[in-house]
């Protein structure tokens, strides 16, 4: 079996319409700094998910679900822009304190110590103590991308 590699205009062509500029434009921010873009197929769609150049940590992966795409924003930088987090609407708000508890930050022993450890921020009063894995893994759409992209830009610049 050959191993087929996949391009940028492949994950293109599966992103809706509505997405598109909102894609090509993370696209280009992460790979004029050098991030290294990993393209691989799975069940429903394509995983993409762009590494940083020299400690080749992700900063986020695309991901599909049956009800849309997904990014999945590795935030290890989160309390620096709470400012953005701040704005977040209620549907993207309610999105992440869907997600899992972070255990090793609430009960160490109840996690694997090997597992990374999760994020501990507030969104106005609210406090979360999220999985770094399901905490930012939020739906693509008109209303969340600008934000997505303010984040985005602004993990990547507090990462160097």
């Amino acid at each position: 079996m050959t191993k087929t590699d996949y391009q940028f205009a492949d994950f293109l062509m599966a992103v809706s319409d509505s997405n598109k500029d909102f894609v090509t434009q993370i696209h280009e921010m992460l790979t004029q700094d050098g991030y290294k873009i990993k393209i691989e197929p799975k069940a429903n769609g394509f995983l993409v998910s762009y590494a940083h150049p020299k400690n080749k940590r992700s900063i986020l992966n695309f991901v599909f679900r049956k009800n849309g795409m997904y990014i999945r924003l590795y935030g290890e930088n989160c309390n620096k822009y709470a400012d953005i987090l701040n704005r977040l609407p209620d549907s993207m708000v309610k999105q992440i304190e869907k997600s899992g508890v972070c255990k090793r930050l609430t009960d160490p022993q109840a996690c694997n110590p090997r597992c990374p450890m999760g994020y501990d921020f507030f969104i106005g009063e609210t406090h979360f103590q999220k999985c770094r894995l399901v905490c930012f893994l939020l739906l693509v759409d008109g209303e969340s991308a600008p934000l997505l992209l303010e984040m985005v830009g602004r993990e990547k610049d507090e990462r160097g």
